[in-house]
């Protein structure tokens, strides 16, 4: 069967670490993914910096807005940052995204590069869950004007300087005050980013169905202020009343930094990230393996 697939973009990360023992070139893994799509009979193109970057020649060669507007599947070989930093490239392109980890977690990379070949067989043809994840709109507003806007698919952070204490935020949803917080800082996180720094920092699993999001101090002064999980329609304003060199960063990929005044606002983004799955994907498995759930239970 032929694939569902014609033009199919190849992404990948251009250096990756050395634990435990030596990986796979970057290059030589690339090269094998590719070797495999044109056997499928898929026409592969690689992203400019991926080419640039390794080496890898012999296919055409397009920038992200090129693959955006020429490709109909995209193939993203790293880890969750990876991921993340192309989903948001393509996401108003509408491309859809599969991961083939070659990182450590894979939280949305979850295809293992030892078993690409087989599991890619399938969902070439078609056999795939198709995953859409929401994603943030987020900007920075000085004296009345916007000076920085990104979009973030798992976290808005505002944190404190690394040397300085903590920051004062007034925080607003849909225009109705909250509260003035004190804290080490603040994350807004989508679905998907619930599993990232907000879990960490003590906030909840949300099902990337869901049209939510949840704000979570991190290491708030008055020990009451708790996580809570907001609808996604609406608008988060967060103005920064005290706190030196505080920043704001968007997917810990993006840094803005703050001055006192500046007011962070958060909404819901027009596009989304579409990833697809393995047949039988199921977000449970993925949290029971990622998160080492039931071990040790006989």
């Amino acid at each position: 069967m032929k694939s569902k697939f014609r033009h199919i973009a190849l992404l990948g990360k251009y250096q990756l670490p050395t634990a435990g023992g030596a990986k796979p070139s970057t290059r030589l893994t690339l090269e094998t993914i590719a070797q495999f799509l044109h056997a499928q009979h898929c026409e592969v193109i690689l992203e400019h910096d991926t080419a640039a970057n390794t080496g890898l020649s012999g296919y055409p060669v397009m920038d992200v807005p090129g693959i955006g507007k020429n490709c109909d599947l995209a193939l993203v070989v790293g880890g969750d940052g990876t991921m993340l930093g192309y989903s948001r490239q393509l996401a108003q392109y509408q491309v859809p995204l599969i991961g083939i980890n070659q990182g450590r977690l894979g939280f949305i990379t979850d295809i293992p590069l030892n078993a690409f070949a087989d599991t890619l067989k399938d969902m070439l043809r078609g056999e795939y869950e198709q995953d859409k994840r929401a994603m943030m709109h987020a900007k920075v507003w000085r004296d009345g004007h916007c000076v920085f806007d990104a979009l973030a698919l798992n976290d808005v952070v505002v944190n404190r300087g690394a040397t300085s204490g903590m920051v004062e935020m007034r925080v607003e949803v849909d225009g109705h005050f909250v509260a003035n917080q004190r804290a080490d800082g603040l994350i807004i996180a989508t679905p998907t980013g619930s599993t990232a720094y907000a879990l960490s920092a003590g906030g909840p699993l949300l099902h990337p169905s869901l049209p939510a999001w949840v704000m979570v101090p991190i290491a708030p002064h008055t020990l009451s202020n708790r996580p809570i999980v907001l609808s996604d329609p609406g608008e988060i304003v967060i103005d920064l009343v005290a706190g030196r060199d505080a920043s704001a960063n968007f997917d810990m990929q993006s840094l803005a930094s703050l001055l006192i005044g500046d007011r962070i606002t958060v909404r819901r983004s027009e596009h989304s990230a579409c990833f697809l799955h393995p047949k039988g994907w199921s977000y449970f498995d993925t949290l029971r393996k990622k998160l080492h759930w039931n071990e040790g239970v006989a």
